[in-house]
């Protein structure tokens, strides 16, 4: 037979194994366990397999059975390797340092007095990022040093290439850029020259980008972002597929292709649920973000606190998310709280609590006090963002401190010197190529013209921030401004929509407002007076597709409850040792990683610790479209009390919703 021959499926795993076949080579290696015991090489290509196919929690526990099974038949060194290999898994794919540091120990004692090797180095390496991400900057370069001599001599290149890559965000933190720059494309040649393999090529990668992004080196960002999407392709596997699509997003969003960054995002959050137990708020903080500009507030309130609830930090998004709600107060609270009680969950994506890590929380901070009036703080928050820009030297960082300092001197009565800060951000945010940054120097520095009674001036700068944010579909709603209200005929409702922005129209009183999704959910229920439409109908037509109605099965699965509970014996003896050795600092951050898991826990696990499962299709129906009207209420309440008095009696929500017309008050509505 000729043409549609197909390949015969793999029988040999370790072949399958070679040529990236995850699936065929798990599946072969768990029919033999069927019929046999494992030999330790087998466990291990199990492992590997495991991860490859996207199940970290087989891989982890297979490495931990090599490490079990090799200690027991006295063979050190291999228990040694398995140990390491488990603590570099749950470095990069849980946050949790407790069980790193206990897996680092195991596998120090294992090598005892034996000379050098590669897992000698791989323990160094794994402990170097521990404790970067725990803050101890100086046994962080001790480490990454001894990672880049022991790679080196003994390999696994890995170690040595991401020793470097430490090494080099450390001197960046110490201030000294050009020189980290420096050691980062000194980093940047293992990736280039083909030493790594493609896991670690990833790894590499994925540091390099999250240095640059940290620094607010875009530029740079963006270049090896693109050189990872190019890897990525038919390469990557295990967690790095997903953190490449993160990365991805935040260059698309700095870019403004905000609805192309949506879909990137949206992806990430897919693929790496399973894969990053803490680190999963990081796509859903870039969601979030994306949702602010794109100005679907509920959409962000749902990524950034679905980001919180996993322990992450959604700083400043959050805040900024509540200023555009109108609650500035809240807002000035969250970032005052974020900026005196830094955030200690560890991350390789965020800079350490520190300089670059403060940045971003400044510039918040003085957008939302020069809001609520309180310009000392502003002021002393864009003079702290300034020296940051001075000492790191970025086109981004030096473009925010400057519309800092502008927003700061319009506030104080001084619009020339206004005009002068936003003139300096606007030179910048332009040379980066952020037109969503650009849009809102040109929002302020319009102001500033107004104030120095230059209306032409103000007009054409408010004309190009529109156009800005037109072109790049953002929509931020305190860039609208409401009309004054007119009079209508009382027995008419209207409902309608024109373009983006949604005539209201009831109890002789119109306004003018952005639309919203809970508006659209509305407009279909006036529609059908009387008539129950069942939530998935509502989300169907507003996604333009009937979502998935079956279950999403356990929240977390037998395998991945038994690794968490693993994980929790693991923390207590880190806080027992801590707590011998007199360390608080240490017991506290395995508290707050005990804390958790417990809350993973009971997250998965309903009552008597039974297993809950996902909410379906129609729950998570119900919840969102739920949401979005209560949201959609709440803002049209700001702005035309009585027409929200009248739908939030009227308006029936759940799984079926309704408008059910007043009889004491009929309208006829126009949507």
């Amino acid at each position: 037979m000729h043409g549609l021959d197909r390949a015969a499926p793999p029988t040999d795993p370790g072949a399958a194994l070679a040529a990236g076949h995850f699936t065929d080579a798990l599946d072969l290696l768990r029919e033999a366990r069927a019929r046999r015991p494992l030999s330790l090489a087998e466990l291990d290509q199990l492992a590997q397999a495991a991860y490859g196919a996207g199940e970290p929690e087989a891989a982890i526990t297979a490495w931990e059975e090599v490490c079990a099974r090799a200690a027991a038949e006295g063979d050190h060194p291999a228990a040694a390797a398995a140990a390491a290999t488990v603590a570099v898994y749950l470095m990069m794919d849980t946050g949790l340092m407790a069980p790193v540091r206990g897996w680092l120990a195991r596998a120090e004692r294992h090598l005892g007095d034996t000379g050098e090797s590669p897992t000698h180095a791989l323990v160094a390496m794994t402990r170097t990022y521990e404790r970067f991400m725990t803050g101890d900057m100086d046994a962080a370069r001790r480490s990454a040093q001894r990672a880049v001599e022991l790679g080196a001599r003994h390999g696994p290149p890995v170690a040595a290439a991401l020793g470097r890559v430490a090494t080099a965000r450390l001197v960046i933190l110490d201030g000294d850029v050009d020189r980290g720059l420096e050691l980062l494309d000194e980093a940047a040649v293992s990736v280039v020259s083909g030493e790594l393999d493609a896991l670690a090529t990833g790894m590499v990668y994925c540091e390099l980008i999250c240095a640059m992004q940290g620094l607010a080196q875009y530029d740079r960002a963006e270049q090896w972002t693109e050189a990872m999407e190019h890897w990525r392709a038919g390469t990557a596997f295990g967690g790095i597929n997903g953190r490449c699509r993160v990365h991805r997003a935040e260059i698309l969003r700095l870019r403004g292709s905000c609805a192309e960054a949506e879909d990137e995002a949206l992806g990430a959050c897919r693929e790496l649920r399973r894969w990053m137990r803490r680190e999963y708020g990081w796509p859903l903080t870039e969601l979030g973000v994306i949702r602010l500009r794109r100005g679907d507030l509920p959409g962000a309130e749902e990524a950034l606190l679905s980001a919180a609830e996993h322990g992450w930090e959604p700083q400043p998004g959050l805040a900024l998310l509540r200023l555009a709600q109108g609650d500035a107060g809240t807002a000035a609270e969250m970032l005052g709280e974020a900026l005196d009680h830094p955030c200690s969950v560890p991350s390789k994506e965020w800079p350490p609590a520190g300089a670059l890590r403060r940045a971003p929380l400044l510039a918040a901070q003085v957008e939302v006090t020069v809001t609520t009036g309180d310009l000392r703080c502003a002021r002393t928050a864009a003079a702290e963002l300034s020296s940051i820009a001075v000492t790191f030297r970025s086109r981004a960082l030096e473009a925010s401190a400057a519309l800092a300092r502008g927003r700061v001197a319009l506030a104080e009565g001084d619009a020339a010197a206004a005009v002068a800060a936003c003139e300096q951000a606007l030179a910048g945010w332009d040379d980066v190529g952020a037109p969503y940054e650009t849009a809102f120097v040109l929002e302020v520095l319009a102001r500033a013209h107004r104030a120095l009674d230059r209306p032409a001036l103000a007009e054409r700068e408010e004309a190009a921030a529109r156009a800005a944010l037109d072109r790049i579909g953002a929509a931020p709603p305190r860039l609208r401004p409401l009309p004054e209200p007119h009079a209508v005929d009382a027995e008419t409702g209207v409902f309608r929509l024109d373009g983006d922005t949604r005539t209201l129209a009831f109890a002789g009183r119109t306004v003018l407002l952005q639309d919203l999704k809970g508006m659209r959910y509305l407009a279909r229920l006036l529609t059908a007076p009387d008539r129950e439409l069942h939530a998935l109908d509502l989300l169907a037509a507003e996604l333009g597709a009937v979502p998935d109605t079956g279950d999403l099965g356990p929240v977390v699965d037998a395998q991945a409850r038994a690794a968490y509970r693993r994980r929790l014996a693991e923390i207590d003896e880190d806080i027992e040792e801590a707590r011998d050795l007199g360390d608080e600092g240490r017991a506290e951050r395995a508290q707050a990683d005990r804390d958790y898991l417990v809350h993973e826990l009971s997250r998965a696990l309903g009552l008597g610790w039974r297993v809950r499962s996902a909410a379906s299709a129609a729950e998570r129906a119900r919840t969102s479209v739920g949401r979005a009207v209560r949201y959609a209420l709440a803002r049209i309440a700001q702005h035309h009390p009585p027409l929200a008095d009248h739908l939030g009696r009227t308006v029936r929500l759940g799984t079926y919703c309704s408008y059910v017309p007043d009889p004491r008050l009929p309208v006829r509505w126009r949507v």
